[in-house]
C-alpha cells in the first residue's frame, strides 16, 4: 500500500479516473449496442454521427485504442448502409 503522501494521492486519483473511464466505456458500449439493434434505417442514420462522435471522444482520452475506434465506426457504418 501507499507509504507517503504523494503515493496516497495517486491512489485516490487512480480510483477516480478508473470510475470515470468505466462510466465512459460502458456508455459507449451501450450506444453501440443500441445502434446495432436498430432495424429502422432513418433512426440509424440519425444515431450514427452521435455514436461515432462518442467513440472518438472515448478514443481521444485513451480509454479505447484509436484503431479499435476506427474498426467500430467502420462496422457501424456498414451496418447502417446495409439498412438503407
Amino acid at each position: 500500500m501507499a507509504n507517503n503522501k504523494s503515493a496516497k494521492k495517486r491512489v485516490r486519483q487512480a480510483a477516480k479516473r478508473r470510475l470515470r473511464n468505466r462510466y465512459k466505456r460502458a456508455t459507449m458500449r451501450t450506444y453501440v449496442k443500441r445502434l446495432r439493434a436498430t432495424t429502422d434505417a432513418k433512426e440509424a442514420q440519425e444515431m450514427l454521427p452521435k455514436v461515432a462522435s462518442l467513440i472518438d471522444r472515448v478514443a481521444k482520452s485513451n480509454i479505447i485504442h484509436k484503431n479499435q475506434a476506427a474498426n467500430l465506426k467502420s462496422k457501424l457504418t456498414k451496418h447502417v448502409n446495409r439498412l438503407g
